[in-house]
């Protein structure tokens, strides 16, 4: 009996074992990632926006996680050839796309579109949106939203407003003002948004919906005049200029917004890994210095919040296309 006895007490310490081991599994798992260098890519040229905010990111990822998280900037199409190549990549963590409002517009303005933005990525944080801003050129004569819509419905051919291309948030936020205002401007394309600022001071053509970090210093030095922020609150960066909702688009609201996603499948508990980094990150002071100087605005997510914000933005987006009748293939 006390054989016995022994046997049934070896068997039970030995399954206490192992259930106390299968219970620490997943924590222990969690922990190891990463175990190599990460790749945070990028869908354009470095010195933008989108790659300054990924280099922040990876810079505190690196620090936080003690394992190299390296920027890779793949421009092209629109960004479509970065958000593709992460689409293909292996599901485990170590590729990540620093994805921009221009994914979720691509999805409906692309007719020959390879991924789908809502069901191939595993939304991991909203890092930052940027609001955009109405400026005209200082000659204009027109010193607000009201007199510049007086003045594009009294000539439909006078207002002519650039962008940094089809299809870009800057296109669209203005596609978007003509369809609210019932007025109609002639948009310009220029390739990329320091030729469509050009043509904007030497008086080519008459405003754009800029982003805000590159008009900042023309707006302060008078170059440019300020009419309207597209986002729902005014910035700090200029207090005492309106939002569009203020001057009667209540449906108005354009941010041009970046975030960290991952390939579909990938496992939850790096996402959730991911996500709290990012948020520990973004709470840093001097990260939050950082992001004033772009203008830059966070606001606490999680990933679940983050996919719903991207299917919002989608359809919004898509919307307005099919409204404009814009394509760009």
């Amino acid at each position: 009996m006390k054989g016995h006895s022994k046997f049934r007490i070896a068997a039970l310490a030995m399954g206490l074992s192992l259930g106390f081991m299968s219970m620490s599994a997943p924590a222990s798992a969690e922990t190891k990632y990463p175990e190599h260098a990460v790749r945070l890519v990028v869908g354009f040229s470095p010195g933008g926006t989108t790659d300054v905010l990924a280099r922040i990111v990876a810079k505190g990822l690196t620090e936080e996680l003690n394992e190299t998280f390296v920027v890779e900037n793949k421009p092209g199409a629109g960004s479509n050839i970065a958000t593709d190549q992460v689409v293909r990549a292996k599901a485990d963590g170590y590729t990540l796309l620093m994805m921009a409002v221009t994914t979720t517009i691509n999805q409906t303005l692309y007719t020959n579109i390879k991924f789908d933005v809502e069901k191939d990525f595993a939304p991991v944080a909203l890092v930052a949106k940027v609001p955009n801003i109405l400026v005209a050129n200082k000659n204009v004569p027109y010193n607000s939203v009201q007199e510049l819509v007086d003045f594009a419905k009294a000539d439909p051919q006078a207002v002519v407003y650039s962008s940094s291309g089809s299809g870009t948030s800057m296109h669209l936020s203005g596609e978007l003002f003509k369809q609210q205002a019932d007025v109609e401007m002639l948009h310009i394309p220029y390739k990329g948004s320091g030729p469509a600022m050009t043509a904007l001071l030497g008086g080519e053509v008459n405003v754009m919906f800029d982003n805000m970090p590159s008009s900042a210093p023309h707006i302060n030095s008078g170059s440019l005049k300020a009419f309207a922020v597209t986002s729902a609150k005014r910035s700090p960066t200029f207090p005492d200029v309106p939002t569009l909702q203020e001057l009667g688009y209540p449906n108005y609201t354009v941010d041009s917004w970046f975030g960290v996603v991952a390939p579909a499948g990938t496992p939850k508990e790096i996402v959730e890994k991911l996500n709290a980094t990012i948020e520990k990150i973004l709470a840093k002071p001097e990260v939050i210095e950082q992001l004033d100087g772009l203008g830059a605005v966070t606001e606490k997510n999680t990933p679940e919040q983050f996919g719903e914000f991207i299917s919002a933005e989608t359809k919004s987006w898509g919307d307005v296309i099919r409204k404009g009748g814009i394509t760009v293939d």
